[in-house]
């Protein structure tokens, strides 16, 4: 029953333990199973938060902050979120940060400048980044125009 809920996508050891347990299986035995699913390769909360990062940053452009959370969510060690969130370079998330602010601004560009950067601002808030970044971007899309 593990390996079947491991297919639908990767999933922390806390995760799959709530879902042995929700499924009714004893506590030492899905301790035991999610131990021989470590021993054999098959989990590993390290991957497991390396891939939902770069999926995260990827598809979603999320800050490090807002990433580090959803982790914290899935029950993953702080250890192994710090080792994953340093792992991130601080030019590839502002990079990213700047990209999802360049397509709002292309699509906003018309409207009053005290808008664009509010609804830019708002924008990168939901996705975690701080007010320096933002402000730091509206300086370079603003810079050309």
């Amino acid at each position: 029953m593990a390996l079947y809920a491991l297919a639908p996508r990767a999933k922390s050891r806390d995760e799959l333990f709530k879902q042995l347990l929700k499924r009714g299986i004893d506590r030492e035995i899905a301790n035991s199973v999610l131990d021989s699913l470590e021993l054999q390769g098959l989990l590993n909360d390290l991957e497991f938060a390396k891939l939902w990062s770069e999926s995260r940053q990827r598809s979603k452009k999320l800050s490090k902050r807002v990433i580090a959370g959803e982790l914290r969510g899935k029950g993953v060690s702080q250890d192994v979120i710090n080792e994953v969130i340093e792992s991130i370079d601080d030019e590839t998330e502002y990079h990213q940060a700047f990209l999802l602010a360049q397509r709002k601004y292309n699509s906003i560009r018309h409207l009053d400048p005290e808008v664009i950067y509010r609804r830019i601002s708002g924008l990168l808030a939901r996705k975690g980044y701080g007010h320096g970044i933002c402000a730091k971007i509206m300086r370079e899309l603003t810079d050309g125009n």
